[in-house]
């Protein structure tokens, strides 16, 4: 039986991974859903195999790769009669040279947004959630306001700040034009020209999705992280402008971070929603 085609979704949390997987597994040749435990398990098995384990002389580097590339054969095993598996995890971005040697034909598909926007949505979650402590936060002293919420995020090991520094060494890096990054914004102002350009960009036939009708969501995740909402999609795919919840100067703080926006000396593939229109790069 021949092998389903392995493609990896990654970039910024809050962006629209959750909307992209739920509206690209409308396609019954695909395999998509949320965050999954592979990089996880591949980053264990890295560890395992180092030189902190005394027994890793033992390993040579074809068993180093055969045991890794089990990891991805083994957990999607069930879902060999896809065509093309997409699997999610924001630190693919730090992993592109194991993916290009593992997978060479394989993309990534980058979720990007606004950071400040990033911010915003995180801090709607946690005043929604009023009543909950989120596991996002590590004390009580980063939980205590929006100033220490925002700069635990945006830490470099931390929820964004992690996401943030992996996307960008990914864009900058030997292996660049194996990216596609995808404004949130564009994802929701235009999904039909947005998936056509992915799918282009996949060399993947076309396919009618249905924006009116999208669903997904991973309650027992999110209970976990005392973050209810975090992996809810909408039914409809819509944009929704709305007035910020950050102080103006929390705002202007993250607001231009968005490197992406200015592609030179990166190969990557970008996708910017503009204001009052949209364009691909």
């Amino acid at each position: 039986m021949t092998q389903p085609k392995l493609h990896f979704i990654s970039g910024l949390p809050r962006s629209g991974s959750t909307l992209l997987g739920a509206l690209l597994r409308q396609n019954p040749r695909f395999h998509a859903s949320m965050t999954s435990p592979v990089g996880g398990l591949v980053n264990r098995m890295l560890e395992a195999m180092s030189e902190d384990n005394e027994f890793s002389v033992f390993i040579t580097p074809e068993q180093k790769r055969a045991l890794i590339s089990t990891i991805f054969t083994t957990y999607y095993q069930d879902q060999a009669d896809k065509a093309t598996i997409f699997d999610t995890n924001r630190l693919w971005c730090s992993k592109l040279s194991l993916i290009k040697e593992l997978f060479p034909n394989s993309k990534v598909i980058c979720c990007v947004r606004n950071v400040a926007w990033i911010m915003d949505s995180v801090e709607r979650l946690i005043r929604k959630n009023a009543f909950d402590v989120s596991r996002l936060f590590n004390n009580p002293g980063e939980r205590s306001t929006v100033y220490t919420r925002t700069e635990a995020l945006s830490q470099g090991g931390r929820l964004v700040g992690f996401a943030y520094n992996a996307l960008k060494e990914a864009f900058y890096s030997e292996d660049s034009a194996s990216l596609l990054l995808v404004d949130y914004d564009l994802l929701t102002q235009a999904p039909d020209k947005t998936l056509s350009l992915i799918y282009q960009f996949l060399q993947e036939k076309p396919f009618g999705h249905d924006f009116t009708n999208v669903q997904y969501e991973a309650n027992e995740f999110d209970d976990r992280l005392n973050t209810k909402g975090l992996h809810q999609v909408r039914r409809q795919v819509e944009f929704q402008p709305r007035m910020t919840i950050l102080p103006p100067d929390l705002f202007a703080q993250y607001d231009g971070l968005s490197f992406w926006k200015n592609p030179s000396n990166s190969r990557a593939n970008v996708i910017v929603a503009q204001p009052l229109e949209t364009e691909a790069q």
